[in-house]
């Protein structure tokens, strides 16, 4: 199989628990690099916090960040497609903010959230940038939404179909996030294969979470981790091992590096 881009998921796919890129993994990219093919980042995070492991890797390609809201510019830093979000505010306000949710608003020009936490901590330390806005979001002056994000501590299936008619929602084990409709991975990895010209049949995926579903049944090969749910496994043609133990890197070695003794897919 002639494969020319591979789209790669953050967390739980290229991070280790403690959110660094592993030698295996960074050295099985650049073996890829190398044969010429394409590597992306495709992620739900924001720019800030994906920039620093896009130069890490020393990558030039497009940014896929929150979860497929805004595509960035390697070189620039800057938004080259954004797609905003709207609720109904005032209802979405009245569902999160007497409970006790953590809820955290993606802007284009930043983020605000009800209260901080360690996953607030490590962006900011990450990407140099605090939040905009910390407190009651009813008071907060925000525009131009990319990504809601509401961690409720359990799966809230029953709250986040409240919202499918305004957006694109997405179930997580401690609570969903909302985008616009449309709007996931996917339809900016559509765009971006538009731009380079390739086939999505010429395209891997790889990822863990069910913000990757669509994207790893729509390229050619979608391949899940070994840590990610059944549900992602069985929309996956491959499931490799687990993002501890290297399971990006096992993928690559096993299938895509010409220099292993791989596997024609």
């Amino acid at each position: 199989m002639n494969v020319r881009a591979i789209f790669i998921d953050m967390d739980g796919t290229l991070l280790k628990a403690s959110n660094y890129i592993s030698r295996r993994n960074l050295e099985a990219i650049y073996g890829l690099i190398n044969q010429g093919v394409k590597v992306f980042l495709a992620t739900g995070r924001h720019y800030e916090v994906t920039a620093p492991y896009h130069k890490e890797i020393g990558l030039s390609t497009p940014m896929i960040c929150l979860n497929g809201a805004a595509i960035y510019d390697a070189e620039t830093g800057s938004a080259k497609q954004m797609k905003t979000v709207r609720l109904n505010e005032e209802r979405f306000h009245h569902l999160t903010a007497e409970n006790p949710f953590n809820v955290m608003i993606h802007t284009a020009n930043g983020l605000y959230c009800k209260k901080t936490n360690e996953e607030i901590d490590y962006w900011t330390k990450v990407g140099q940038i605090p939040p905009r806005y910390i407190g009651d979001l009813r008071q907060a002056n925000y525009q131009d939404v990319l990504k809601y994000s509401v961690r409720t501590g359990a799966p809230s299936p029953e709250i986040s179909a409240l919202f499918k008619k305004e957006a694109e929602v997405i179930d997580w084990n401690d609570g969903f996030e909302l985008v616009a409709p449309n709007v996931s991975k996917w339809s900016a990895i559509k765009s971006i294969l538009t731009e380079f010209r390739f086939s999505p049949n010429e395209v891997v995926a790889i990822g863990d979470g069910p913000n990757d579903l669509e994207m790893l049944r729509s390229v050619g090969t979608g391949v899940a981790m070994g840590n990610a749910s059944e549900e992602v496994k069985a929309a996956a043609d491959f499931v490799t091992g687990h993002h501890e133990n290297d399971g990006l890197a096992e993928f690559i070695e096993r299938y895509l590096l010409k220099s292993y003794e791989s596997y024609a897919i």
